[in-house]
């Protein structure tokens, strides 16, 4: 029997393996971060960042689990406990009763500011520091080919994030 020949072999294993062990350490350390001066997770600041860049800073619950590609259960878990910290609060539809929304509190928001602060400062320490500006420009170019990395413009830090 024949094994099929993988090209996942010498290099192309070494830069796999790296941008798996450089991804999980580099969310842990950001984890870290906001935990320690923030008490949340970034996870918790994605969702927030989500919803401050919507239209009337709020979000279908559908359409927030989709972005921070969390499945149903597992978005009603993080917003319940973002709503007890009351960072967002839940709003029902006009419309339709079977549809939901998320939107931030102004507490949210200035939570969001504070902890973008310590986001970004934490992105730059662990990621872009490490590279010049070419190799950041060659960077985002490689990485935004692969799966689910195309992103509109809620992928940007605005400045209300980061004031």
């Amino acid at each position: 029997m024949k094994v099929a020949s993988s090209l996942l072999a010498g290099t192309a294993l070494e830069a796999w393996r790296s941008y798996l062990q450089s991804h999980s350490a580099i969310l842990r350390e950001l984890d870290a971060d906001l935990l320690a001066e923030h008490g949340m997770t970034t996870r918790d600041y994605e969702a927030l960042l989500y919803l401050a860049q919507s239209e009337d800073r709020k979000m279908a619950m559908s359409a927030l689990a989709e972005h921070t590609m969390l499945t149903r259960s597992g978005i009603t878990r993080l917003v319940d406990g973002l709503v007890k910290q009351g960072l967002i609060e839940r709003v029902s539809c006009d419309n339709d009763a079977r549809v939901s929304y998320a939107r931030l509190t102004d507490a949210g928001h200035a939570k969001l500011v504070r902890a973008g602060r310590t986001h970004v400062a934490g992105i730059e320490r662990l990621f872009l520091e490490r590279f010049s500006p070419a190799e950041i420009e060659t960077l985002a170019t490689l990485l935004g080919r692969l799966p689910g990395a195309s992103c509109e413009s809620a992928c940007q830090v605005t400045d209300c994030a980061v004031e």
